[in-house]
């Protein structure tokens, strides 16, 4: 097996998503599990730069690394202090998130090792000039933008309200 750059970026950044994720769920702070929420988000959008979907990766970053993340960080910011810790789980409630977690894992893997892989032979990203793009994003086809960035929109107006929410209960 060869090893390439591409290989070690990879594995770089799955290590680096991986750490991120976890740091999201074990930190006690909630301000501080956003912020690791907002490296998970950036290392996933390193993924999709990577695989040549710069278009993914720039509104990975945007939507979600720019605009969710800041919408956790006000709303934890109205609801609760800074300084505010996380409770200590139950042990009920800790046995059924290691139950849940192992199950996920074995589902993970047994996908993973029934799945043929096939190599994929060209790798170079596609580049398409501004006015094909823009009648892509405004199509309704099969391979149009309008119903994710719709999907998007309506989950960043509901972020929003509930920000809203949850700041007059307060």
């Amino acid at each position: 097996m060869e090893i390439t750059f591409e290989a070690i970026v990879f594995w770089v950044l799955a290590l680096f998503i991986t750490v991120s994720s976890l740091m999201t769920v074990l930190t006690r702070r909630m301000v501080r599990s956003a912020t690791w929420l907002l490296f998970t988000l950036l290392g996933t959008a390193g993924i999709y730069f990577l695989l040549g979907y710069t278009f993914l990766g720039s509104v990975q970053i945007m939507v979600y690394a720019g605009g969710i993340v800041v919408l956790y960080v006000f709303s934890i910011l109205l609801t609760s202090g800074e300084g505010d810790r996380v409770e200590k789980l139950k042990r009920g409630k800790l046995v059924a998130g290691l139950i849940a977690t192992v199950s996920g894992a074995l589902i993970v893997v047994a996908i993973t090792l029934k799945h043929r892989f096939v190599e994929t032979i060209n790798l170079l990203p596609m580049e398409t000039d501004f006015k094909e793009l823009g009648s892509m994003m405004l199509s309704s086809d099969k391979y149009g933008y309008l119903l994710p960035f719709e999907v998007v929109s309506m989950l960043l107006l509901a972020c929003i309200v509930g920000g809203i929410i949850i700041a007059r209960k307060r």
